[in-house]
């Protein structure tokens, strides 16, 4: 099984803004930093260990029902049966790590609604080189993936960190599906989720999704946008599932512009309001932040080293410090209703 690393498909969070270079920084605020990382890791080590989470969870052959709303990552999630079947039959490690849950979260919430199934028509959106679309495909689903062009200046900051689909090869997943199926059941076409192409709104697509990229459409108003312009994709009682960036404090200031957007409970309450008026429905979301000590445990930087990988191995992500905020993800679902348009 696979660990977060490179190899990941989603979008991986920016590296969060700095007050200086590390380099620059105290070594005191170094050591700091380091010792965080090192006791968050030997408190990982030790749920793994007891086979909470980690390598050593027993396999879950089947799907549990856990009848998902949205949510935050939370420790109990990567401890649940339900995130071990998703870890084991896409063929990752469920680790104490928020990219490990947007990808289960999402697999999850497809299933319980039915799309993992023959004949369903699916939709993914800035996929990069992501699990789902031959876990669609896998299940019998058509599966449209789409991703920025190659030639937008935005994509070739995610290809030059391997994040980017720029061939539907990049999609293909041999523990997945097989190669027949993958190459009849998944296309990829390039799309730009702030200008959704007209032809792709007629409502005929079951289901799509998009794992932690509305955040990096520009702004926290082009992201709730795109996830309303997105359901005239989808058919009445189509589901569409999404993940973002969610800057835990309720109130205060946050980042509204930029590469990388930060969205408050508020926001997604206001997005909630003018899907119900667009004749859809948003799922409850579920704020709570967890009771686990991993769900208190706030990452600090550097996240990734030079060749893609932790640098104190097994250190938990599901919270972070960005700039001044803590960030975490959120999961969300919503029920398309109506004539396609909404």
């Amino acid at each position: 099984m696979r660990r977060i690393g490179s190899w990941f498909g989603g979008r991986a969070e920016a590296p969060p803004p700095a007050p200086a270079p590390a380099a620059e920084a105290p070594a005191w605020l170094r050591h700091a930093a380091w010792n965080t990382k090192v006791m968050g890791s030997a408190i990982a080590r030790q749920f793994y260990a007891a086979g909470l989470a980690g390598a050593k969870v027993a396999p879950q052959p089947h799907p549990r029902l856990a009848r998902l709303t949205g949510r935050l990552a939370r420790q109990a999630d990567m401890e649940s049966a339900w995130a071990h079947h998703w870890c084991g039959r896409l063929g990752m490690v469920p680790l104490y790590h928020r990219k490990v849950w947007e990808e289960c979260f999402v697999a999850q919430a497809l299933w319980e609604a039915g799309m993992l199934a023959p004949r369903r028509k699916a939709l993914g959106f800035a996929v990069g080189r992501e699990l789902l679309p031959a876990l669609l495909a896998g299940a019998g689903a058509e599966v449209l993936a789409t991703d920025l062009d190659m030639e937008d200046d935005r994509a070739r900051v995610w290809n030059k960190t391997g994040q980017h689909a720029s061939a539907a090869d990049a999609l293909f997943h041999p523990h997945l599906v097989p190669r027949a199926d993958f190459d009849a059941r998944v296309r990829l076409r390039a799309v730009d989720m702030n200008h959704i192409p007209g032809e792709l709104r007629g409502g005929g697509f079951d289901c799509l999704w998009s794992v932690c990229s509305l955040e990096h459409l520009g702004s926290l108003q082009a992201g709730m946008d795109f996830v309303v312009a997105a359901m005239d994709c989808l058919r009445p009682g189509g589901i569409a599932v999404h993940t973002t960036e969610f800057n835990v404090e309720p109130e205060g200031p946050t980042i509204e512009s930029g590469a990388t957007v930060l969205y408050q409970r508020r926001h997604l309450d206001s997005l909630g309001d003018r899907l119900a008026a667009a004749g859809h429905m948003m799922a409850p979301v579920d704020y709570a932040p967890g009771d686990g000590v991993l769900d208190r445990f706030i990452d600090l930087p550097p996240y990734m080293d030079a060749q893609g990988g932790h640098p104190v191995p097994d250190a938990p992500h599901l919270r972070l410090s960005f700039g001044e905020h803590v960030v975490t993800s959120v999961g969300f679902i919503v029920k398309a209703g109506g004539a396609a348009g909404g």
